[in-house]
C-alpha cells in the first residue's frame, strides 16, 4: 500500500475534511478568473483519499451512504464547483465497477481508488449523430499482446487530472467495453482546450488515443448488469450534477451575504442608509437562502432514493431494485429540473443585492451564474421535463439509458 493508504480516509464527520474543503476553496475566484487549473487541489483530495468514500471501511475507503457523498459533493460544490465537477466521473466509475467488484481487475480498481487514485473519463465522441448514442467509434481490437484502442474523445472531464481514465470503445464483434488505462500510457494525449462560458478548469478537453496497448484485464465488456449494460446506469452521474448545483447555490448565497454586510454605500432611493439594514436587499437574501435549502434538500432526497435501490442490489434482490431504479431516476430527473432553475435565478439576484460595482471583474462573482448555467445546459431540463410529464399523464417509463 502507499503512504496515503496507510492514513484513515475521510468520511462525511472526518474532522479533516472541513480543513480540506476550506482549502479548496481558497484562492477559489482566483483561479477561476486568471484560469489556473486546479492541480494542486486534486493532489490535496488525492492525499486525503476523498475519492475512496464509497468504497467500503473493509477494503480501506470511508464507506460513506450515496445520502453522505451527495452532501459531500454539495459543500464541496460551494468551495469550488470546478473541483467538483472534476470528480464526478471518478465517483461514478465506483459505483458501476469498484465497490463490490466481481473480478481481479475490478478489485484491483478498488484497491488503487481507495489508495487515492482518481479516475477520468473519455466517452463522448462529435461524430455520434443522436446525444447517448452507443454506436461508438472508438475502437478496441485484438493484437498480439491483448488489444489496440483508436478513436478521439471530447469532453473528457477530469481526465487531465485523473489517474487512470475509462474509454468507452466498441470492442470486437462490436460489443461495446469499457477500458481502464492509466492515463500515462504511451499513445494517449489529453488536451486541455475546452472554452465554455462556465466550468473553466474541469479540463473537458479532447482526448486522443493512438494505437494505446491495452492489456486484457484492463477490459470490461458490457453485460446486461454490469457498469454501462445496466439500466439506469447514469442516475448517479446526473444527480453528481445537480449536487454541483445546489452547492453553487449555497456559494451565490455565502457571497450575497458578505456582499451586502461588506457595503458602506446604499442605493439612491434605498429605505435604510445601511445596507445591511435594507428590507430590499434582505428579502433578495432571504430568497436565495430559501433557494439553497430547498436545492439541497430535493437533491438529498433523491440521493436517497438512489441509495435505496443500490441497497436492494447489494443484498441480492434484483427485482426490487429495478423499480427503485426507476424511482431513483425520476427523482434525479425532478430534483434536476428544479435545481437548475433556482441556481441560475439566484446567480443573477446575487447582483441585485450588489449593484453595478458587484460586476467588477476582480470580483468574478459572474462565476456563479457561468458555472450553473453552463452545468444545467448538460442535458437540458425541458427533455427532463417532458419525460417527467409523460410519465405522469400516460403512464411511459423514463427511459432507462443516456440521461436519466
Amino acid at each position: 500500500m502507499t503512504k496515503a493508504a496507510t492514513q484513515l480516509p475521510l468520511t462525511a464527520e472526518s474532522a479533516q475534511l472541513q480543513a480540506l474543503l476550506a482549502g479548496i476553496a481558497e484562492g477559489e475566484a482566483e483561479r477561476e478568473r486568471e484560469r489556473v487549473l486546479p492541480f494542486a487541489q486534486i493532489d490535496a483530495i488525492r492525499r486525503a483519499r476523498l475519492g475512496a468514500l464509497r468504497v467500503p471501511s473493509e477494503h480501506g475507503g470511508g464507506g460513506a451512504s450515496l445520502r453522505d457523498l451527495f452532501e459531500i459533493v454539495i459543500r464541496l460544490g460551494e468551495a469550488d464547483a470546478n473541483v467538483a465537477h472534476i470528480l464526478r466521473n471518478h465517483f461514478s466509475f465506483v459505483e458501476l465497477y469498484a465497490r463490490f467488484p466481481e473480478d481481479a481487475p475490478g478489485r484491483r480498481w478498488r484497491q488503487a481508488v481507495a489508495e487515492g487514485a482518481i479516475i477520468g473519463l473519455a466517452s463522448a465522441e462529435l461524430e455520434s449523430p443522436k446525444v447517448g448514442n452507443v454506436a461508438l467509434a472508438t475502437t478496441l481490437t485484438r493484437g498480439a499482446d491483448g488489444y489496440r484502442l483508436n478513436g478521439v474523445k471530447y469532453y473528457s472531464t477530469g481526465t487531465i487530472y485523473a489517474d487512470h481514465v475509462l474509454v468507452r470503445a466498441t470492442g470486437p464483434d462490436d460489443v461495446p467495453a469499457s477500458v481502464v488505462i492509466p492515463v500515462a500510457r504511451a499513445g494517449i494525449e489529453v488536451l486541455d482546450d475546452w472554452d465554455g462560458a462556465g466550468q473553466r478548469l474541469t479540463g473537458t478537453g479532447t482526448t486522443r488515443f493512438s494505437d494505446v496497448h491495452v492489456h486484457e484485464g484492463e477490459v470490461v465488456f458490457d453485460g446486461a448488469e454490469i457498469g454501462f449494460g445496466r439500466a439506469y446506469y447514469n442516475t448517479h452521474a446526473q444527480l453528481y450534477l445537480t449536487a454541483v448545483n445546489a452547492g453553487i447555490l449555497r456559494a451565490v448565497l455565502r457571497d450575497a451575504t458578505e456582499l451586502v454586510r461588506s457595503r458602506e454605500r446604499s442605493f439612491y432611493y434605498a429605505p435604510a442608509e445601511r445596507p445591511a439594514d435594507d428590507p430590499i436587499l434582505q428579502q433578495v437574501i432571504g430568497q436565495i437562502a430559501s433557494n439553497a435549502f430547498a436545492a439541497e434538500t430535493v437533491v438529498l432526497a433523491a440521493a436517497e432514493a438512489l441509495g435505496r435501490a443500490g441497497e436492494a442490489r447489494e443484498r441480492g434482490d434484483p427485482a426490487a431494485a429495478v423499480a427503485l431504479d426507476a424511482e431513483a431516476a425520476l427523482r434525479a430527473a425532478q430534483a434536476k429540473v428544479v435545481v437548475d432553475e433556482l441556481a441560475i435565478r439566484s446567480g443573477g439576484l446575487l447582483f441585485d443585492v450588489g449593484g453595478a460595482s458587484a460586476t467588477k471583474r476582480s470580483l468574478n462573482l459572474d462565476r456563479h451564474w457561468r458555472n450553473a448555467r453552463t452545468l444545467a445546459t448538460h442535458n437540458p431540463s425541458s427533455y427532463k421535463a417532458r419525460a417527467i410529464g409523460d410519465l405522469a399523464v400516460n403512464g411511459t417509463p423514463l427511459p432507462s439509458k443516456g440521461f436519466f
